[in-house]
């Protein structure tokens, strides 16, 4: 369990990042709708990719992205955003089992 957790460190670092930092760059409705809806789900996608190619498939990374993503709407968002947590979480499973495709190859 600790070395799973330790290989997946950086990418929970960055879906950190991408959750809790990206927000702060909102700047009105339309700034924060192209964010959210482009720009976060692109992130957990190409970092579901390079997880599932390096890593192959673990459902942690998914789980974590829900569970990271939960208090952000506390804290940036409004109750409408509740529905992203798991959005995202199913980004980031799409694109780890993208990226198992090419962990077989490796």
């Amino acid at each position: 369990m600790k070395k799973n957790f330790t290989a997946m460190l950086p990418y929970l670092l960055v879906l950190a990042a991408d959750f809790y930092l990206l927000p702060l760059l909102m700047r009105g409705t339309g700034g924060a709708m192209v964010m959210m809806l482009c720009v976060m789900p692109v992130i957990d996608f190409i970092c579901g990719i390079i997880y599932g190619v390096c890593e192959g498939f673990c459902v942690l990374l998914p789980l974590a992205a829900l569970v990271l993503f939960v208090p952000t709407v506390f804290i940036h968002y409004n109750a409408t955003a509740w529905v992203y947590a798991p959005v995202y979480a199913g980004i980031v499973v799409v694109g780890m089992g993208l990226g198992r495709i090419f962990y077989r190859k490796r």
